[in-house]
């Protein structure tokens, strides 16, 4: 028979070794979950570029005041869960948001919400938040189902309006207005309308982890110049139906600005400026679609610069702006496929003449062939005129000789290569 002391003993060395299997247990456990890959991840379904609005594009002060203002966007993914991105990136004081909501949209171009879609947003479980001046914040997840192209009203209330307006003028899509918080509400029958958005730069969904993002960065052409007010059709949403169609799931993101240059600010800042917030820091961002130079171009000859020393200048830097892109993008194992510049040659606009077209057949062609880029999207040849190769198709030409018309935007859809879509790159130093 065992001692009182050595039954203490035994107990107590028991109870030692029942810690120490349910800690290797643990730490098994754990060591086990850390290891396995992540099945998900937040990727970006719609997004916009961000900049300081025109004083003609602002919102008037009275419409922030005690206002609830609702904008229906466009998405590419369809999710169980999803996240709101808001932007005050170039506001100059906090921007306070009182209240807001995401929603099914009834339809593009109509202020009314899906009844019994209305989800509110909370962001570390509050409704009101402070994003301070440069800051974007995200919202918490929230489940909201929606299908592939669904659009969504994302709705935010308001007290007073900010100090520096943060926006994208070139919506392309009606957003509403209304007094009082009503960010909720299914009708908003006697709402004021805009065509811009203000303070909204993303919506991301709970994807697979395979499930990648292509970000278009351009100008006008990108931006949807041409395109129909409520009609989602810019090259970019074109694209998105296109990849559905292809069964092949992917966020698009159209990043582009009106007025947008490579090399200088333009109606918002410079893509070489704008490229980290606008590409590099999108969730799920696997690859980018550039189209850049008709106001770089247009601008140097628009101001006379037409030298040849200068021209050699411009098409210098805009090569190099473009390798620098490139190499920050191949750093983060991003893909980048370069797009031709689509003609413009009888545009009133810029008025180009014949070295003008010479310098944008060279950039084309260093495009095409430099191997700079991870694929080429041929814009210039899926709308030029078979005839005269230095303008626009009649079918692709809106009617301005500069921006393509719906049928040009389908034509560069379709001339992106969905093959480069599909591949992934690994990070290069």
């Amino acid at each position: 028979m065992l001692s009182r002391q050595s039954r203490l003993q035994s107990r107590l060395w028991a109870y030692l070794c029942g810690l120490l299997l349910a800690s290797t247990a643990s730490l098994g456990a754990d060591a086990s979950a850390t290891a396995e890959p992540a099945s998900s991840r937040w990727v970006a379904s719609w997004g916009s570029a961000q900049q300081i609005p025109e004083l003609h594009n602002e919102l008037p002060a009275a419409q922030w005041r005690d206002a609830s203002l609702r904008q229906i966007v466009h998405t590419s993914l369809g999710g169980q869960q999803l996240r709101v991105r808001i932007s005050n990136a170039f506001g100059s004081t906090g921007l306070v948001v009182e209240a807001a909501s995401v929603a099914r949209a009834v339809a593009p171009g109509k202020a009314d919400i899906a009844e019994g879609t209305a989800r509110a947003l909370t962001f570390s479980g509050k409704a009101r938040v402070m994003i301070p001046a440069g800051a974007e914040y995200y919202s918490d997840p929230l489940a909201l189902e929606h299908p592939p192209g669904a659009d969504l009203a994302v709705s935010l209330h308001f007290k007073g309006e900010p100090v520096r307006q943060t926006g994208h003028p070139g919506s392309r899509a009606t957003s509403f207005v209304t007094p009082g918080n009503r960010v909720t509400d299914t009708a908003w029958p006697q709402a004021s309308k805009v065509v811009h958005w203000y303070q909204l730069s993303d919506i991301e969904v709970l994807a697979p982890a395979h499930v990648g993002v292509v970000v278009a960065m351009g100008d006008s052409i990108t931006d949807g110049n041409g395109s129909t007010t409520d009609g989602n059709d810019r090259w970019p949403d074109l694209l998105a139906a296109r990849l559905r169609e292809a069964g092949t799931p992917m966020g698009v993101v159209n990043a582009g600005i009106g007025g947008g240059r490579m090399l200088r600010d333009g109606l918002g800042p410079n893509m070489a400026a704008r490229w980290d917030r606008d590409v590099l820091a999108r969730s799920g961002i696997t690859h980018a679609v550039v189209l850049i130079g008709v106001n770089d171009l247009g601008g140097q000859h628009r101001n006379g610069d037409d030298s040849p020393e200068a021209r050699q200048a411009m098409l210098d830097d805009l090569m190099n702006a473009h390798r620098q892109l490139v190499q920050r993008a191949h750093a983060q194992g991003i893909c980048v496929i370069g797009a031709t510049m689509t003609a413009y040659m009888g545009s009133d606009y810029y008025r180009p003449n014949a070295d003008n077209e010479a310098d944008r057949q060279a950039l084309n062609a260093w495009i095409r062939n430099s191997g700079t880029f991870d694929a080429v999207a041929d814009f210039d040849a899926a709308t030029r005129d078979a005839a005269q190769a230095h303008q626009l198709s009649k079918e692709a030409d809106s009617g301005d000789r500069l921006h393509p018309s719906p049928a040009g935007f389908r034509a560069m859809a379709q001339a992106v290569p969905l093959a480069a879509l599909q591949k992934r790159c690994t990070a290069k130093l």
